[in-house]
């Protein structure tokens, strides 16, 4: 079992206050019918927007995955296997490694 920590991926999303100081900051540009003002979002920042009201809309915990594995250590059936939970500290930390930018 991999573990997935999605909040910490998306940390360097913008919050309310952040996407409203980008949004003072995109240039604006003359719509053709009127002279009034119209901003245009770059697709970057919409696929932000959209990730962060899918990140929003998705539970941080599965409660009734919680409750099975607090019932299972309760009762002594919950095994631990050493070697995968291992397996996966060091595929992690690989993953980490690789992305990080080479130094000079």
């Amino acid at each position: 079992m991999k573990i997935d920590n999605s909040v910490k991926a998306t940390g360097g999303l913008p919050s309310g206050e952040g996407r409203a100081r980008s949004a003072k900051e995109t240039p604006k540009t003359e719509s053709a019918s009127g002279g009034g003002e119209r901003v245009e979002l770059s697709s970057l920042s919409a696929r932000l927007q959209q990730m962060e009201s899918t990140i929003a809309n998705t539970p941080v915990v599965d409660s009734a995955k919680v409750d099975e594995i607090k019932q299972a250590m309760s009762e002594g059936r919950f095994k631990v296997d050493t070697e995968k939970v291992a397996d996966g500290l060091i595929d992690s930390v690989r993953q980490m490694l690789s992305a990080q930018p080479a130094k000079a």
